[in-house]
């Protein structure tokens, strides 16, 4: 067996665990729906309700995405562009949302917001609160996504068009615009894709009539029991997904436009004069939806019980195990995501090794392979475990299922994430050692091992906090002894009572500390020069 093939063969478990769990269950969704019965399917489509989620997914999934771009560009120019004091802790506050459990975000809204929220308007169940809570999440998705290239743009362009009398707007549209525009496309494709398959914060910000195909699904297959009707709303979700990459995909061939890119550390300066307060602009109203919401959950915990303390945290310790049982789903969370880390990293290192090595046709199948679990969403992933893994050997009832679905969900990150630092370090390095009688395995421990680590750990982290905040899936698959955290947190805030009410802003909390330790830790151990995410 040649070197190339057997290191071909790195990518094999990766490859089988997508294919078994989640190709077969996806296919299976696809068959259940395809094979109801014709008057069936019609009854299911030609509903008011169905038609009207189909809409209110596609158009709020539109608004989001819009929102969020025009409050995220800005604020990626300054961070981008100009070195103030704090950007780096700024930077780690508006990355927090997006790796937060969605359970956590709605709760943090349904604070401020809700019923008896701080700001004193009630506005769960209506639209605005939807759209709010979207933008708080993706934010970080657009100011990384476009900062990342924006940082990299040669100044020069901008400054001569600026010299010959283009005020600055004309050298916005007519320079910036068209380099940016495939980071702008990227971005909002991404933001797009995670509005529309938007589940938790819909199930409780949402109303009856404020309701998206994902909430649909399961309300469908887990209130009702009603598995065509499911599968032929997964269908339909899955037909909107594939739609929106395939436009995307075609966009992006179109817009990229060859460019010479600079170092970040080359094109930031300090802001002078007006800049200063364009700067605070760009960055304080981001700030502000990231910091805001995370400020009330903590509020409301030390203030639990009328005074200042922490009654929230004691709360934990009276809640009822019969009813949530707090101090098992926070093992089970512990559990499931030691066992998501691991195996995401045993699957997605490899796979990363394959991809970062390997340029041509294969390469890019194998990315795009791997990458397809994003494309879709943890509910109708959960719902495919139900349809699909009941045979040759019934595993639903399986407690495995969990971590699996978390490594899912967590691989293409890993992936995406490690790939630019293998890709990051020069082939001279590992040739020079070759040529000094270095073994492959001796150069892999060698070179690749310590360079890798760091991007390893982050990787790592990763893994485990979206293991930690993970809903849709765990909702469907998780057994009654299994559930975690995020579940505990619905459960709570579910059911009446002061107690329950302050053990799962407790909660929400502690994944929040959590949420936020692991993405200054991303922020350390990211290689300079090779991507935001």
């Amino acid at each position: 067996m040649t070197p190339r093939r057997s290191s071909a063969l790195l990518a094999l478990p990766a490859v089988v665990l997508g294919i078994v769990f989640f190709a077969w269950p996806m296919v299976s969704i696809i068959a259940t729906g395809l094979s109801a019965d014709p008057g069936r399917i019609a009854s299911i489509l030609g509903k008011g309700t169905t038609l009207s989620t189909v809409w209110f997914t596609l158009w709020q999934a539109v608004a989001s995405t819009i929102l969020t771009l025009l409050v995220g560009i800005p604020a990626a120019y300054a961070f981008s562009r100009f070195r103030f004091p704090g950007r780096a802790l700024a930077r780690v506050l508006v990355t927090i949302p997006f790796v937060l459990p969605t359970v956590v975000v709605a709760i943090a809204f349904l604070a401020l917001i809700g019923p008896g929220g701080v700001l004193g308007v009630d506005l769960a169940g209506t639209v605005w609160a939807i759209l709010a809570a979207h933008v708080f999440f993706n934010l970080a998705v657009v100011i990384r996504t476009v900062g990342s290239l924006w940082s990299h743009l040669d100044p020069r362009l901008e400054e001569a068009a600026a010299s010959l009398g283009a005020k600055p707007w004309t050298v916005f549209r007519t320079i910036t615009l068209p380099l940016l525009r495939p980071s702008i496309a990227a971005a909002g494709a991404i933001v797009f894709l995670f509005s529309f398959t938007s589940f938790g914060i819909v199930l409780l910000l949402g109303a009856p009539h404020l309701t998206t195909i994902e909430v649909e699904i399961y309300r469908s297959a887990a209130l009702v029991f009603d598995l065509p009707a499911a599968a032929v709303l997964a269908l339909i979700q899955v037909v909107g997904v594939t739609t929106g990459l395939i436009i995307y995909a075609r966009h992006q061939e179109r817009s990229g436009i060859g460019q010479h890119l600079l170092p970040a550390v080359a094109t930031a300066q300090r802001p002078v004069g007006r800049q200063r307060w364009l700067v605070a602009a760009a960055v304080g109203m981001p700030l502000a939806i990231s910091v805001i919401p995370i400020a009330v959950i903590v509020w409301r915990v030390l203030t639990a019980g009328g005074g200042v303390g922490l009654g929230s945290l004691r709360a934990i310790e009276a809640v009822d195990p019969s009813v949530v049982n707090v101090a098992s789903a926070i093992g089970n969370s512990l559990q499931f995501g030691v066992i998501a880390c691991t195996l995401t990293l045993m699957v997605a290192l490899p796979a990363a090794v394959v991809i970062a090595s390997r340029r041509g046709p294969m390469g890019r199948w194998l990315d795009t392979l791997l990458m397809l679990p994003i494309g879709s969403s943890a509910v109708t992933l959960g719902f495919g475990f139900v349809v699909a893994l009941d045979a040759p050997v019934d595993l639903r009832a399986w407690w495995g299922l969990v971590p699996i679905a978390h490594t899912l969900v967590a691989m293409p990150f890993v992936i995406r994430s490690t790939v630019p630092v293998i890709r990051s370090i020069g082939p001279r390095l590992r040739e020079a050692a070759a040529v000094l009688g270095a073994t492959p395995g001796r150069v892999w421990r060698t070179i690749d091992l310590p360079m890798l680590t760091p991007a390893a750990a982050g990787a790592a982290a990763l893994a485990f906090v979206i293991s930690l905040g993970e809903f849709g899936a765990t909702l469907f698959v998780a057994r009654p002894g299994g559930k975690t955290m995020t579940l505990a947190i619905f459960s709570l805030f579910g059911r009446p009572g002061p107690t329950n009410l302050s053990a799962a802003f407790a909660l929400s909390l502690l994944l929040i500390v959590v949420t936020g330790a692991v993405v200054a830790l991303l922020e350390r151990t990211r290689a300079p020069g090779v991507g935001s995410f």
